[in-house]
Formats: C-alpha cells, structure tokens, sequence
C-alpha cells in the first residue's frame, strides 16, 4: 500500500488551524458567537469547518499512518497512547492555559481535544477492522446518531439517571448534569467523522485522476444534499418570529451535537477541495504546510498567546488586564459590553498572532525533524 503523504491534506489542516484561531480570538474579545449582521454571523460560520475537517483529517492520518507502520499493535498502541494524552492535555494544561486556573470545582469542559483524545482511543479498537468496515461504521454512526440519545432508557430507574449523566459525555440525553460541568464536544458523531476520514484513506490512495474525480463527486453531492434537505426544512418551518434572512437560516445548523446538515455542510466542501488543494502553490500554500504539519503544537501555543494577546490589549484599552474576566473560558467570558472589542480589533490580533504562531510552527518543525530520537514529539 502507498505511504505517500498527501500535500493537501496538510494544506487543509493548516488552513483550518487558522480559521480556529479567529474563533478563539473572538472569545477573548467578548464578542457574541455569531449576530445579526453579516459580519458577526460570518465570522463565526467560517470557523464552523474546523472541529469537523480536524476529525475527519485525524481518521485519514491515522490511515496513512496505518500504512507506515505496517503493524497493528504498534498503530493500536500508539493511538492509545496519544489519545490518552489528548485528554489528559484537555484537563491540566490546556484548562491552565485558557483560564490561568486550574479549578474543577467550579467549571470543567469538555471541549475538541477531550474529544479528540478519546476518539483516538476507539480509533486503537477500530483499526483493527479493515478500512472500508471502519468507514462503513463511521457513516452509520453519523447517520444514526440520534439513537445515541435513548440508550440510558434501556435502564430502570434510578440507573437510568445516573447512567444517563454519564451517558451525556456520549451523546446528550437531555438529563441535567452538574452545573460546573459543560460539555461542548461529545463523543457521537465524532467518533463516526474520524473513521469515515480512515476509510476516506482508501480514496486518497487510488489513482490521481480517479482519486480526484471521486473527491469532486463526494463533495459536491454533500453540497448538494445539504442545500436542498436545508432548504426545504427551512421554507417547511416558516418561522415568521425567526427574521433572520434565508441564508443565515440555511447555514444555522446544529453543532452541539453536530448534525448530519452541519457535516454535510463543512465536510463537502473540505472534501471538494482535494484535488484544488494538492495542486496549490506558491507562499500561502507553505505556510499553511508548516500550521498543518504542526497542529497539536499550534493549538497548544495559540492558546496561551491569545489569551497574552487579549490581556495585553486589555491593558492598553483599559489600564487593568482583566483576567478575571476569562475564568470560564473557552465557554463563555465576562466582559462589560461597552469594552468588548470591535470586529476590526479581533481580526487585527488574529493577523498578528497567526504571524507569531507561523515563526514558532517553523522552529518546532525544524527542532522535530533534527531530533526523531524524541519519542514525545511523535506525540505533540
């Protein structure tokens, strides 16, 4: 089997890596997740693509990976080792590095490396199917994802609650949980995103001319799905206390959990732009090469520098840092509004961090490649 690495889909994760980074700027500059006008609203929806590209490329890795090592216990273990770490990451120093604190007393998240890490766990089980059952799986698992939600009913009282809470960290189940617990990202349907991004390898692998015809069809038949089922649920709802235009209505799907419309929505097109993207060059092409060959290290630093970034301005804007104001972050923050930044001074900060966070991938890449003896950079 061919262990060729595929330019794109680096491309492709560094180009999602940077979309992120405006979501998380936002964050920090207090502005609302999404808005009424079409700046606010789209520079949430253009961040929409990366949870759903960052799984469903992370199966496809793990594909190609696969095809490297030649040797499923060593695949197996290896995943199980990084997911773990993953999770581990989420709870100590990624909690530090959004908040400045460490108490899960009052607030504990779940969000997208939680998720990831566990995915990469039942990835280390999956894997030892054949590709083209694992993307099979992954396909059903997002088709079928709301049946997730009536497992804990199976139980009889009490242990249909108590399991149910548990169960929420797997799909929601609509039984309440703690307040200091939130849970952003669940396991289902994402477990199903990365491995139809495993099976999605086999493609990849085939013929260029055959592989990039395939992408074209795939991708753009999820345009299509998602234009008209959007379509016509949107006109069948007919909302008239809903004012919000056509469009805004059509790319509001669900991310939490992310439905099959929202899939549909951000997977198409990554998906179409396959056979586009391995053919681009040029420096945007490079520097989207070098965010997309260092993504756990990207999202570790572009953290902790935008949290920096938006302290600093604080100061400059207001004469106090105002950390006080990030101890639940990501999930929400507590600026006043009047000094929640413009849309300007996000994308301003966003520009100049990515600049930063570009110098620093460059450095890591280079530290990696001149130390493979470094077990744990295979890891970061």
């Amino acid at each position: 089997m061919g262990t060729t690495r595929i330019k794109s889909l680096d491309i492709l994760r560094g180009a999602i890596m940077v979309l992120m980074a405006i979501d998380h700027v936002r964050v920090y500059a207090g502005i609302p997740a999404g808005g009424p006008t079409a700046d606010l609203f789209f520079t949430r929806w253009v961040t929409h693509f990366c949870a759903p590209g960052f799984a469903f490329l992370a199966g496809t890795a793990i594909f190609f990976h696969a095809n490297k090592l030649n040797d499923v216990n060593k695949l197996s273990g290896f995943l199980l080792l990084r997911g773990l770490l993953l999770v581990v990451l989420e709870i100590t120093v990624l909690r530090f590095f959004w908040a400045f604190k460490i108490d899960y007393s009052q607030f504990f998240l779940a969000g997208v490396i939680w998720m990831l890490g566990w995915c990469l766990m039942i990835m280390a089980l999956l894997v030892r199917l054949k590709p083209k059952t694992v993307g099979i799986v992954g396909l059903i698992i997002i088709l079928g994802q709301q049946a997730f939600h009536y497992v804990p009913q199976i139980f009889p009282q009490p242990f249909q609650t108590s399991f149910g809470k548990i169960w929420n960290f797997i799909y929601p189940t609509g039984i309440e949980l703690p307040e200091n617990i939130a849970i952003l990202y669940v396991i289902v349907p994402w477990i199903g995103v990365m491995a139809a991004g495993y099976g999605f390898g086999l493609i990849l692998q085939t013929e260029e001319k055959k592989r990039d015809r395939i992408c074209r069809i795939i991708g753009l038949s999820l345009i299509a799905l998602f234009v008209v089922i959007g379509t016509i649920i949107v006109l069948k709802k007919n909302d008239p206390e809903n004012s919000q235009p056509f469009i805004f209505k059509l790319l509001s799907q669900n991310k939490y959990p992310a439905s099959q419309l929202f899939l549909m929505m951000t997977l198409g097109p990554l998906i179409a732009l396959i056979p586009r993207t391995e053919k681009v060059k040029g420096w945007l092409a490079n520097t989207l090469l070098t965010f997309g060959k260092a993504p756990m290290f990207y999202y570790l630093m572009h953290i902790i520098l935008i949290h920096v970034s938006a302290l600093v301005i604080n100061l400059i804007r207001t004469g106090n840092a105002h950390q006080d104001w990030y101890g639940m972050a990501p999930y929400f923050t507590t600026q006043p509004e009047g000094v929640r930044w413009s849309l300007s001074l996000l994308y301003l900060v966003f520009f100049i961090d990515v600049c930063i966070l570009y110098f620093a991938c460059k450095w890591y890449s280079k530290y990696k490649m001149n130390h493979p003896d470094k077990i744990w950079l295979k890891l970061i």
